[in-house]
């Protein structure tokens, strides 16, 4: 388990299979919109990063769309076939 810090949040890393997580990149695009999310998804489409947010499956802020349970999902239907990605999940203190 690897944890990061991101605008001074922490972070897991749980998935990172081509070792493509950069924080640099990832903080300039992370703002305050992000931070209610439990999980943080970033693809590389095109050779841009892009991030959405997920929420636990019990959470009451999710919906169908914003459930952990849909990202695989999401990838499927809504990121360029066989991108590279990264999943990292906030660390409540």
């Amino acid at each position: 388990m690897k944890k990061i810090t991101i605008n001074e949040m922490e972070y897991e890393i749980l998935e990172d299979e081509n070792k493509i997580v950069s924080i640099d990149e990832i903080e300039s695009l992370m703002t305050d919109y992000f931070y209610p999310y439990d999980y943080i998804l970033g693809d590389y489409s095109y050779g841009k990063l892009r991030l959405k947010g997920f929420y636990d499956n019990n959470s009451k802020k999710a919906n169908k769309v914003n459930k952990f349970s849909y990202l695989k999902s999401y990838i499927e239907e809504y990121c360029a076939y066989s991108c590279k990605y990264f999943v990292i999940k906030k660390i409540k203190n």
